[in-house]
């Protein structure tokens, strides 16, 4: 799974200083985690390295059919069959922001345009798949990582980070602010791991049902901070940005003292003509509804200073989630001839991701309340139905075709943020294999996957983007027990832009690259 959000951040405006405070919390909780390879937006499909060499596995007869197409496995030889497979997948993902206050950022060299790179190592991507074929039945089990993977990690923060630091250099103008430093940085660890156990039954010769129930495990950890926080000063140049609220303050404090006595003398002078009888002098109202409407604004000054004190030293912030979640699968395989046609429908898993966080803040941040302490996040891992063709045009080649729909928009995400999605997942794959010989089996495939995406739902926290992916490898008959398998897997994404924002000049555009390389074995006894 790769999923965690917050909504963009608007551009500054006059009086805004609190609103631009509370989004720095919201947006250092909203960590990164990586998706391992392919899928949907929550899902990894990527359970074997038959998948990393072909994708197009729906209706494939192979050990790895326990997660593709489990009722097919019923149609291996009987006997004990065991599948280990380790995968190694290497992400990055890019977001290139335009924000204006970018600007005042000290290494940002005057530009309003910045780039952030996360990088995502997943080392040690672990599956096992294992059926045990007894006559008509085969009893199956499967362990894998349905969701998450690994770790992401951006060295420099985000630009949602960035901008609410800008922002604020940008609203303390009137108090000698010219510009600003900060460090950020953020890491999600995101792991999900599945546990399925079922049992495929062959009606005849050519016809198998299966039944399962497959159990989901999620562990994450989201850690973010914003450091070293600094504030240009005209003519004084960056200071610690406690020093600047506290100068501030004391700034500010004095000018109360000012108008306080300038009303003082004001309200006296009101007073005299009062007393007297006479009309009070427009001149005098109106420079007592000045050094009001003064006092007002300093007031509110102080209190959105007093708002910024809490971050005066940064800000460092802990989530730890966890879940579990358990749901039916079925499966149906037809053999017709040359042909073999397969389904299976995943249902949706409920999953629940339980907070130990040090935020405790929520209650005045309501995009906060995700990753307060003691929450329940809706995190539903959503429904699937694959569909699938093979067609063995000749003894040693099989050709392969399918279809996977993932049903997003009626899964429960925290937010409802699926009700911001334009459509439902569609995924299309093609692939093929030969046996070169009676050891050697090479294959190639392909998948694209288009996803329902919408400004409203992309954000820096947590994105996907369109894309097609090719996987090529081969296995190696060692012996009648063990066979060796190798491959390589690599997604192309497209480049998305979100232009969402009401003010002209802010702007985000993502991608993504991901390479996966694996290799396993097959045992059969």
């Amino acid at each position: 799974m790769a999923r965690f959000a917050c909504s963009g951040l608007k551009p500054p405006h006059r009086g805004g200083s609190t609103m631009k405070t509370k989004q720095i919390l919201t947006s250092l909780l909203l960590a990164a985690a990586t998706t391992a390879s392919a899928g949907g937006i929550l899902t990894n499909t990527n359970q074997s390295i038959d998948f990393l060499r072909n994708p197009s596995r729906d209706a494939a007869i192979g050990l790895d059919g326990v997660y593709s197409n489990p009722a097919g496995v019923a149609f291996l030889s009987e006997g004990f069959h065991l599948g280990l497979n380790w995968q190694y997948a290497h992400q990055t993902r890019t977001i290139t922001s335009v924000n204006p206050v970018f600007a005042l950022g000290r290494k940002n060299g005057g530009m309003g345009t910045k780039q952030y790179e996360g990088v995502a190592d997943a080392p040690c991507i672990p599956s096992i798949q294992a059926a045990l074929n007894k006559g008509k039945w085969s009893y199956q089990f499967n362990f894998s990582v349905p969701g998450g993977g690994g770790k992401c990690e951006f060295a420099d923060g985000l630009g949602s980070f960035e901008s609410v630091v800008g922002s604020i250099a940008h609203q303390l103008n009137p108090l000698g602010a010219e510009g600003y430093d900060m460090d950020g940085y953020m890491q999600g660890r995101q792991y999900y791991f599945g546990f399925q156990l079922g049992t495929a039954y062959k009606v005849n010769d050519d016809f198998s049902l299966y039944g399962g129930l497959r159990l989901i495990y999620g562990d994450a950890t989201y850690k973010a901070k914003i450091s070293n926080i600094q504030v240009k000063m005209a003519g004084n140049g960056y200071v610690d940005f406690g020093g600047f609220l506290s100068g501030a303050t004391a700034t500010i404090d004095a000018g109360l003292q000012q108008v306080s006595a300038g009303l003082q003398q004001v309200n006296a002078g009101i007073a005299q003509y009062q007393a007297a009888g006479a009309p009070v002098p427009a001149e005098l109202q109106a420079q007592m509804e000045m050094l009001q409407a003064k006092q007002a604004q300093l007031e509110g000054t102080r209190g959105n200073l007093d708002q910024l004190q809490k971050y005066s030293q940064g800000v460092n912030l802990l989530c730890n989630q966890t879940s579990l979640g358990i749901a039916p699968v079925v499966g149906i395989d037809y053999r017709l001839g040359k042909w073999n046609f397969a389904a299976k429908y995943e249902f949706k898993t409920q999953i629940r991701m339980k907070n130990e966080s040090t935020v405790n803040e929520a209650s005045e941040i309501p995009a906060v309340n995700k990753f307060r302490d003691g929450e329940e996040v809706n995190e539903d891992q959503p429904a699937l139905l694959t569909l699938g063709a093979q067609w063995t045009p000749i003894d040693d080649v099989r050709l392969n075709a399918g279809w996977h729909y993932y049903f997003d928009k009626d899964a429960d995400w925290y937010g409802n943020t699926e009700r911001l999605l334009n459509h439902n997942t569609n995924e299309f794959l093609l692939g093929a294999e030969w046996d070169i010989n009676d050891r050697l089996t090479v294959s190639l495939g392909g998948q694209l996957t288009r996803y329902g995406l919408s400004d409203e739902y992309m954000n820096d926290m947590s994105f996907v983007t369109s894309s097609y992916s090719i996987g090529f490898g081969a296995n190696y008959k060692l012996s009648n027990v063990v066979t060796l398998k190798a491959a390589y897997f690599n997604t192309s994404y497209e480049n998305y832009e979100r232009k969402d924002y009401p003010v002209a000049g802010i702007s985000d555009t993502f991608t993504r690259t991901n390479r996966v390389l694996g290799i396993g074995c097959d045992i059969t006894l």
